[in-house]
């Protein structure tokens, strides 16, 4: 736990050593859960898509495997693994790398389907990566030098410069999910004969995205309290969660959408993935994404 901003994240040097064996077993299990969904999601993905093509699918697939996988597996290298710092570094940094903006650009991949301004869309992708590129360069530079040449100076920057990542993230994702559901209200509020079927799927994108805002905020708190090593091992598990959701999401967006299209083909599929509801729409989610 720190409580100091000059405090050294010794886990990242000298492996992890503080906390009781049920904090150890819990970032263990958080760890797990992650790489399980994200075999999973893999596995729904191309299960459910005809085509393997489209900023949707793109962003899906390599927010899951160039994204949670090796994040998770840097972190439980370095806290848990004698495998030297650079390797288990490497893989945290390419996995934050396509996990966290990755996330970002799933949801920016639905966002034609109910906003038809061109601008607001443009402004949105340049949002992300702007955001991206000032915040990912300084906590990539700072995190190296705290391992090779740990100064007061650079570990602070650290500690101050990954809370700022964390809730510039979390905010950015608060203002497309923001879009998102102020949008869908305004195109539910729009069709006439508001049927049951149209309701419970805003219903369920609702609160689906009103999830991924407590997400967002547990880990903030967590980071901010100073339980970073539970934060790291926390978050591939949330962001493994939060894509099954947004698998999920785009199936019911363009069932809003498209909706007498997509119930043929929910009829046709609906026993398949019927977890996610997301894989009865494989068709229409690889067109409704490009």
């Amino acid at each position: 736990m720190r409580n100091s901003l000059l405090q050294n994240p010794d886990e990242i040097i000298g492996g992890y050593h503080g906390g009781t064996l049920a904090i150890r077993i819990v970032m263990i299990v958080f760890s797990t859960i992650a790489l399980y969904n994200s075999v999973e999601l893999i596995v729904l993905v191309f299960a459910s898509f005809s085509h393997y093509h489209g900023l949707y699918f793109w962003a899906l697939f390599l927010s899951v495997a160039l994204g949670v996988i090796p994040y998770t597996i840097g972190y439980l290298c370095e806290f848990f693994s004698p495998s030297p710092a650079w390797l288990s570094l490497t893989l945290a940094t390419i996995g934050f790398y396509v996990m966290v903006p990755g996330q970002s650009v799933v949801l920016y991949s639905r966002l034609h389907l109910i906003v038809r301004n061109h601008k607001v869309l443009r402004l949105v992708l340049w949002f992300i990566i702007i955001d991206t590129v000032i915040l990912l360069v300084p906590t990539t530079t700072l995190v190296y030098l705290i391992v090779y040449v740990s100064t007061n100076p650079t570990v602070k920057g650290y500690n101050v410069i990954e809370r700022m990542e964390l809730a510039w993230f979390c905010a950015q994702e608060f203002v497309l999910t923001g879009i998102y559901i102020s949008e869908t209200v305004k195109l539910i509020k729009i069709w006439p004969g508001r049927d049951r079927r149209r309701l419970n799927i805003m219903y369920q994108l609702l609160a689906i995205n009103a999830l991924i805002i407590i997400f967002d905020f547990t880990l903030l708190i967590l980071e901010y309290v100073g339980y970073h090593s539970l934060q790291v091992t926390l978050k591939p598990m949330v962001y493994s969660i939060k894509l099954k959701l947004e698998f999920a999401v785009l199936g019911k967006l363009v069932a809003l959408v498209q909706p007498h299209h997509v119930q043929q083909s929910y009829d046709r599929q609906h026993e398949c993935l019927d977890f996610v509801n997301a894989a009865p729409l494989a068709s229409d989610i690889s067109q409704g994404a490009e």
